[in-house]
């Protein structure tokens, strides 16, 4: 192929413009920050992983309840308790990654939970009765938790934030509610 005059002046043209985002100046450049102050990630991510610490031991007390349930209800609580773990997990993940979305740490090791969250543990060897309030006591505890970030994130306009817990609020009042009638037989 002969260079001609149109085809010099266009390799010129294109040798200038960038060939990808990634050539951009804008691309280049330092990532953009969400938009909140260290402060206001501070507080939401402090919030989150508040959340997060309780919701892992109450996720490990559903599937120890889902292991050991045993009698008449057995059949009913088995499959309840791991669709609500099978959840738990999900919202956990979805909650340790919004913390890294604001370049945060989510909390992450059993010790750190146990040691910092407001439900605790119990033995495996408990009637299904129990089990159950002890699900509806961590539910009561884990809505806390969560009605304080979706306060939190509102007064920061974090509206990633606030939408994806009532999410979870949403699923845990009915949860809440199917365990306390389930009580009421």
């Amino acid at each position: 192929m002969k260079a001609t005059k149109e085809n010099v002046a266009l390799k010129d043209t294109l040798k200038d413009m960038p060939q990808t985002q990634l050539d951009t100046r804008m691309a280049k450049a330092k990532p953009v920050k969400l938009g909140w102050s260290s402060e206001e990630v501070e507080h939401v991510t402090h919030a989150l992983n508040d959340l997060l610490v309780n919701y892992s031991v109450h996720y490990q007390k559903l599937r120890n309840y889902h292991w050991n349930v045993k009698g008449s209800d057995f059949f009913d609580l088995h499959i309840e308790f791991e669709q609500q773990y099978m959840e738990a997990q999900q919202h956990i993940d979805d909650i340790a990654e919004r913390v890294r979305i604001f370049s945060k740490t989510p909390i992450s090791t059993m010790g750190e939970y146990l040691e910092l969250s407001e439900i605790k543990e119990t033995t495996s060897q408990l009637s299904s009765e129990i089990m159950v309030r002890e699900l509806i006591a961590d539910y009561t505890i884990l809505l806390g938790y969560m009605f304080t970030v979706v306060e939190i994130a509102a007064a920061q306009h974090d509206s990633g934030t606030e939408e994806m817990v009532k999410v979870f609020i949403n699923r845990i009042e009915k949860h809440h509610w199917m365990l306390s009638a389930f009580l009421a037989k």
